[in-house]
């Protein structure tokens, strides 16, 4: 089911692109996407959800730290032209 999940919401980004949606609101879109992917990969491909909780805690953190800066590096670039 999750794979599913995962597909699903790749295929929703990618057709989003194809059919050139833009802005800071898709982008925010996309960015929540790229996050609720990651959770699942961390929880279920990598087995995370029975370590402790740091791990998790690691893991996650690391992933909001990571799409957090995209997303702001995109409202900079945003704000250059």
């Amino acid at each position: 089911m999750v794979w599913l999940l995962l597909v699903a919401l790749t295929m929703a980004t990618y057709f989003a692109g194809k059919l050139g949606y833009q802005g800071k609101i898709m982008i925010g879109l996309l960015m929540l996407s790229v996050f609720i992917k990651g959770h699942f990969i961390i929880a279920d491909f990598m087995e995370l959800q029975s370590v402790q909780w740091y791990w998790q805690a690691a893991m996650h953190g690391w992933l909001v730290m990571i799409t957090g800066l995209i997303f702001i590096a995109y409202l900079i670039g945003l704000s250059t032209f």
